[in-house]
C-alpha cells in the first residue's frame, strides 16, 4: 500500500497513492493509516484522487482509520472520484465525514 503524508499549516495530508482500495489491502492500508496518524496534532486529510475504486472493505478501512483518530482530530476526504464518491453518497457515509472537492479546497479551510 502506497501512502505519504506530509504537513500543510494545520493539517496532515496523507495521499493514497494506489487506484484501488479494496480487500487485498484494506488491512495494509488501515496499517499504514496508523503509522502516518500516530502523532497527529490537528486535523487530518485523506488524498483519494488517485483511487478509482473503492468496495465496502475500503470503505471500513476508511472508517477505521477515522475511529482510531478519535474525535478531537477529524478525518477529512478529498479529491473523490465520480466512482468513489458514489460509494460515499449511497452508503451514506457523506454524511460521516467532510468531503471536499479538492485537496486545495481542503487545505484553504
Amino acid at each position: 500500500m502506497n501512502v505519504s503524508s506530509k504537513t500543510e499549516g494545520d493539517a496532515l495530508i496523507v495521499s493514497v497513492h494506489e487506484t484501488r482500495i479494496d480487500a487485498s489491502v484494506a488491512i495494509q492500508f488501515k496499517d499504514r493509516m496508523r503509522e502516518e496518524t500516530d502523532d497527529v496534532s490537528g486535523r487530518v486529510i485523506l488524498d483519494l484522487s488517485e483511487v478509482d475504486f473503492i468496495d465496502s472493505s475500503g470503505l471500513g478501512a476508511i472508517v477505521a482509520a477515522m475511529k482510531q483518530l478519535g474525535g478531537s482530530h477529524p478525518l477529512e476526504l478529498a479529491g473523490l472520484n465520480e466512482n468513489v464518491d458514489k460509494v460515499f453518497r449511497l452508503t451514506r457515509m457523506d454524511t460521516v465525514f467532510r468531503i471536499h472537492n479538492s485537496l486545495t479546497d481542503a487545505i484553504a479551510i
